[in-house]
């Protein structure tokens, strides 16, 4: 795929530690304070490429109209081609040696926008979420510390990938602060519970993908055909409200706890762009029934770290790295299974990868994990302690996959915590 060439370069200047070199081109939602109005563009160094404004100076063959929308949703359901080609468009207009976009002066000030100028929008009309649960180092870690370490994973763990059906009206793009959850929970030494603001605030680091070609109610989509139905990726931070949690999840799992918000990321990945950064997944064992299996390379090597600033603090610390690779179950998997029983999916809609937690005390992927549910805090540069998330504190979440001198990235999504309502 030309347009994954690593040798690539841009005449927009992008640093090896650049998230968006000429080989990314994530598509994201932009505006800016000279034109207000939200439209599609694309990332390249720290600027923004307006396609609206590219279309309609015939630079592209689509419908600057197609550009002109607040969500990316009626360009993704041009489908995959549409994806593909129009990416190779925007390479070679960006490529280092073409004259014709770099050398016109007029034009250049018309389409691009420095991203610090640029307001980010929630890049898609997102008509359903659904969370999965797929780290088996997370899911490990989880059911030894509330059920028993020696059969830490359900029996039906290693046999499904384990989701849930979350709340899309609650997600939000990176940066939008959050309120503190309010809701019900039980001490441990009551017997009833209260009604109170969450004491166990939590993060979970984890990706997305997003629908791009939907099924049919009643139309499974099979494993051999579901990376056609995935337009790309963006971090998620599947914010948590723990005591919420342990109060409600029986018998019908997380409602509250999860429902007042998750966070994404403003640029949208291609899977085009991931493609050189394929791996093996880890070993199944068992084997997964035939409508699960799958080979080749299925994960991605997505190097992943989660960031967390007390409000006080001048600076952020990085509490957390690991990587995607080690999912257990893969996206192809989640989307194969979610279907299988009819269950119809529509263009936009996200499917969160579930906590993705490494082998190593340093690679848990929630505060739940790497304090084991508060019982050892975080020390902080400042000074401070965390078991949980505190009222004032940011945690930015960061991704990307390394090539030979440039990275594919995910810029960040980010989020505050500001005092519960009352």
């Amino acid at each position: 795929m030309q347009a994954n060439d690593p040798t690539l370069t841009s005449f927009i200047p992008t640093p090896p530690e650049s998230h968006f070199p000429i080989q990314n081109l994530p598509f994201g939602v932009f505006s800016t304070a000279a034109n207000p109005v939200p439209r599609v563009g694309v990332a390249i160094g720290d600027q923004v490429l307006d396609l609206a404004a590219l279309a309609e100076s015939g630079l592209l063959t689509l419908s600057p109209e197609v550009f002109r929308q607040p969500t990316l949703n009626a360009f993704i359901a041009l489908g995959h081609q549409t994806w593909r080609s129009t990416r190779a468009s925007i390479s070679e207009l960006l490529r280092h040696d073409n004259l014709q976009l770099r050398d016109n002066q007029a034009l250049r000030d018309k389409v691009f926008v420095a991203q610090e100028q640029a307001t980010l929008h929630l890049p898609l009309e997102i008509p359903g979420y659904t969370d999965f649960y797929s780290s088996k180092e997370h899911a490990t870690n989880v059911g030894s510390m509330f059920r028993d370490p020696a059969n830490a994973l359900l029996p039906n763990w290693l046999h499904i990938p384990i989701g849930y059906n979350g709340r899309a009206s609650s997600v939000v793009v990176s940066g939008t602060p959050l309120q503190r959850p309010m809701g019900q929970l039980k001490l441990p030494d009551a017997d009833v519970p209260v009604f109170g603001a969450c004491r166990k605030l939590d993060f979970e680091l984890e990706t997305g993908f997003i629908i791009g070609q939907p099924n049919a109610l009643g139309e499974p989509i099979d494993i051999a055909n579901a990376e056609q139905h995935i337009f790309g990726m963006v971090l998620l931070n599947d914010w948590s409200a723990r005591d919420l949690q342990q109060w409600e999840y029986v018998p019908l799992g997380p409602f509250n706890s999860k429902s007042f918000a998750t966070s994404i990321s403003p640029w949208v990945v291609t899977m085009d762009a991931l493609e050189p950064f394929r791996v093996d997944s880890p070993a199944q064992q068992p084997q997964p029934l035939p409508y699960l299996q799958q080979s080749g390379k299925n994960g991605y090597d997505i190097t992943l770290e989660v960031a967390l600033q007390p409000g006080a603090a001048a600076q952020p610390q990085t509490i957390c790295r690991t990587n995607f690779k080690a999912m257990y179950w893969t996206m192809v998997q989640q989307l194969a299974h979610h279907t299988v029983s009819g269950c119809n999916t529509r263009i936009g809609d996200l499917m969160g990868s579930g906590t993705i937690s490494g082998s190593t005390p340093e690679a848990y992927g929630s505060l739940l994990e790497l304090t084991w549910n508060g019982k050892n805090p975080l020390s902080l540069a400042d000074g401070s302690q965390r078991s949980f998330i505190q009222d004032g504190d940011e945690v930015a979440m960061t991704g990307w996959c390394q090539g030979d001198g440039y990275r594919v990235g995910f810029g960040v999504v980010s989020g505050k915590i500001l005092p519960a309502r009352g």
